[in-house]
């Protein structure tokens, strides 16, 4: 392990499940680092991004750190990592069956590193990955037709406001299902119609789509894919539908879901690169003002777990971040 003239702590703080009825079960324990492994950095962390995810697999990660977003320094690598990435400020998305970003220090394989550009604090990078990545997973789905109608389920949400800006910057025509609440938002950032689910279903004439994107269930987006056109595209993030949605040879969908964990566990060296330069350019776009990120909401470390908690029944608008 290499180290760029700094002390490593011998332990550092984390939150830790070890189960219970919520995420105010969250243990705070002191962790201690082992030798890091070929292809392996440790990073400290700044700043961490909560997301839904977080709480919805808790129960996976009994006597782990949960957490899949943060940001912060690069401060020691592995024996087989390039030494430009020590000192380098950085956010990432951590694969669930490893210690995650509810620490002050999180060790990551080098290959999911995003360099953070000049001018982007931690907290906007810290919300970014999961969200924004697996919006881009999504709409990369869909072949790109300009003009075409694409309706995106559960927008108020965090993928939902970087879903609505890609859709729109590739020409799509975009309705959004979602609570009024986020309308006006939602209509600055591109979309040309917002419903409420109630709105939607009560249409006197069905709208018909090219591709529809349900971010919240299966069972959304198997009552969706009734407003596809033929040759349309059902892309599912929250839980793929059961069973094909239409007679074979009928109107010819395309079915597709969407886990950013997937790569974790089965993806390869390229399609990291890709996903990782990708997301490079979509933080340079956050800095340069022609990607808007969420509302930040900040709070201190003590605040973790309550604010977890207060997302699981999440009634309000922003993206919690938590700073170091």
């Amino acid at each position: 392990m290499s180290e760029q003239e700094m002390t490593l702590p011998a332990d550092w703080r984390g939150w830790v499940w070890q189960g219970g009825d919520n995420p105010l079960a969250l243990q705070e324990r002191y962790l201690s680092l082992s030798p890091l492994q070929p292809g392996e950095v440790l990073v400290r962390n700044a700043a961490i991004g909560l997301n839904p995810v977080d709480w919805k697999v808790l129960d996976t990660q009994r006597d782990r750190v949960p957490g899949v977003d943060g940001a912060g320094t690069v401060v020691a690598v592995g024996s087989d990592v390039d030494q430009h990435w020590l000192g380098r400020r950085v956010a990432y998305h951590q694969n669930l069956q490893r210690n995650g970003s509810f620490a002050e220090y999180t060790v990551l394989a080098a290959q999911v590193l995003l360099p953070i550009p000049d001018g982007l604090d931690f907290a906007t990078a810290a919300a970014f990955p999961c969200p924004t990545l697996t919006a881009w997973q999504a709409i990369e789905k869909i072949p790109v037709e300009p003009g075409a109608p694409l309706l995106i389920s559960g927008a108020g949400g965090s993928v939902g406001h970087f879903l609505v800006q890609l859709a729109y910057a590739r020409g799509f025509e975009v309705t959004t299902l979602s609570g009024e609440r986020h309308w006006s938002r939602l209509h600055a950032l591109g979309a040309k119609r917002c419903y409420s689910d109630e709105q939607h279903d009560a249409s006197a004439v069905k709208e018909r789509y090219f591709a529809v994107i349900d971010a919240v269930s299966p069972e959304k987006a198997a009552l969706l894919a009734n407003n596809l056109m033929a040759n349309g595209h059902l892309v599912c993030i929250q839980g793929r539908v059961k069973e094909w949605p239409n007679p074979a040879f009928g109107r010819a969908l395309s079915l597709h879901e969407v886990a950013l964990g997937a790569l974790h566990q089965h993806g390869n060296a390229q399609q990291w690169q890709r996903l990782t330069q990708q997301g490079e350019q979509m933080l340079r776009q956050i800095a340069q003002g022609t990607l808007q990120s969420e509302f930040l909401l900040h709070f201190a470390w003590e605040q973790l777990p309550a604010q977890l908690l207060a997302l699981q029944h999440r009634n309000f608008s922003g993206k919690q971040v938590i700073l170091l």
